[in-house]
């Protein structure tokens, strides 16, 4: 049966009609990652991390040295979600790569009237799901242009701004920098997940698993396009949780005072101020104001996933991908389980 929210684009959509749809929602959500997680060996957790930023529209960083899957892993994410080769952006960054690449070719005829346009079909602009590899060997002109596309989804067309199209950004790395004035661009990246490899503890899966894919990639078939959910589905899942998010009531502080009272526990909430403050504490773990703010966002967005329900303390593990570098990475997935008791 058709349902009454099909013609209506998802960003118009009432928070009335989005939860009369929430669970069938969540429920393709919850197929497409476990359908994905089978043609992959141990990566069902990133996998999940990648639906959860994704929902949030946060973008999420992948890190390890090459032939880990990361790229494999977006472009089956892509294909999964049937996301059309016009509204993807694929690129590796290096420090010769110049804005046009990125933001489109100046348009000599508009400049020859003195207007400074770029051509931006086909680059990131236009993208809804944008991939960047190597995404720390930009350069600063590239780094300016990153930073006001993830805080403010846009870029400037002859010195005015112009929205974006983008709702998910994945970016992947070999190896996390430690310049400074990569400084922000790493902040803005709440989420950094290690792409670890798996042959040690799962070689026989992984040369099985690695040789089908081979297979798959000869006959050019793709078996993960299996329809279970779309982009839609995801900008759907993203707007419900942002209008409620905005809900209150009049006897409310603000709208965060009703998101916490319902939605994240009182005890919950008191354990993610303690793991906070024993991290910054007594591991000297970075975490801004900002990512504060960010995290409450994806712990409610994992929760919703996952359950449907309030934030539990499993959410919280979240918190064991903070690390800004491989020792912090490493310290931060052993800890963080062992302060939630697991």
């Amino acid at each position: 049966m058709a349902n009454s929210t099909d013609n209506k684009r998802p960003e118009d959509l009432t928070l009335a009609e989005l939860q009369e749809e929430a669970d069938e929602l969540r429920a393709r959500l919850s197929r497409f990652r476990s359908s994905l997680g089978r043609f992959f060996v141990k990566k069902q957790d990133l996998i999940d991390l990648m639906l959860v930023a994704s929902v949030a529209q946060e973008p999420l960083l992948l890190i390890g040295p090459p032939g880990t899957a990361k790229s494999d892993l977006v472009i089956k994410f892509k294909d999964a979600l049937g996301i059309a080769d016009e509204d993807y952006f694929e690129y590796m960054l290096t420090r010769f790569t110049e804005p046009s690449e990125i933001i489109g070719p100046i348009d000599i005829n508009q400049l020859r009237d003195g207007r400074y346009i770029r051509r931006e079909q086909g680059k990131l602009p236009t993208a809804k799901l944008a991939f960047l590899d190597e995404i720390f060997k930009s350069n600063s002109a590239i780094l300016n242009i990153l930073l006001t596309i993830i805080n403010e989804r846009k870029f400037y067309q002859d010195g005015l701004p112009v929205p974006v199209k983008l709702r998910v950004l994945l970016a992947a790395t070999n190896e996390i920098p430690e310049l400074a004035e990569l400084g922000a661009l790493k902040d803005r990246f709440v989420l950094k997940a290690e792409s670890l490899s798996v042959a040690d503890e799962h070689f026989e899966a992984l040369i099985d698993a690695g040789l089908q894919s081979e297979v798959y990639r000869t006959l050019n078939q793709k078996p993960w396009k299996e329809g279970h959910a779309t982009l839609d589905d995801i900008v759907k899942a993203n707007r419900y949780m942002t209008l409620l998010f905005a809900k209150q009531d009049q006897q409310s502080e603000g709208n965060g005072a009703v998101d916490r009272k319902l939605f994240f526990p009182d005890d919950v909430f008191r354990e993610y101020q303690r793991l906070v403050k024993t991290l910054v504490r007594e591991d000297r773990i970075f975490i801004s104001d900002r990512k504060l703010v960010k995290l409450y966002k994806l712990f409610r967005v994992r929760a919703w996933l996952f359950r449907g329900g309030t934030v539990s303390r499993d959410d919280l593990r979240l918190l064991a991908f903070l690390g800004e570098s491989h020792e912090e990475m490493a310290l931060l997935r052993e800890k963080v389980p062992t302060l939630l008791g697991e």
